[in-house]
């Protein structure tokens, strides 16, 4: 249970990453050299279910992956750190997995 929880995981970490180099050079272009995201990079207080359905739209919807965590009051890290805290207890890790489930 655990490997498909980290597969999960990295696999929305990986399509946050590719999403977010993408909308980098956009918004860098955009808002001239030097722009930086105001979004904070602490680990979110968002449920496991929260997450799990999060990183389930983001599969679903690899463009707007960005968007997705903003409206959350996420970045590319933040989410992941949130990820990594769900993964280290057991329980939170099946709860996160049967949302991201349910939401796929």
């Amino acid at each position: 249970m655990s490997s498909k929880l980290i597969s999960a995981a990295a696999l929305a970490i990986l399509l946050v990453a590719g999403c977010h180099k993408n909308s980098q050079s956009t918004t860098a272009a955009s808002s001239g050299y030097g722009a930086t995201n105001s979004v904070a990079a602490a680990p979110s207080s968002m449920t496991p279910e929260e997450l799990g359905t999060l990183g389930a739209q983001i599969k679903k919807q690899p463009n707007d992956a960005v968007k997705l965590l903003s409206q959350h009051g996420l970045n590319e890290q933040s989410f992941a750190a949130a990820i990594r805290k769900v993964s280290e207890d057991p329980g939170a890790a099946k709860r996160y997995t049967a949302a991201y489930k349910s939401a796929s």
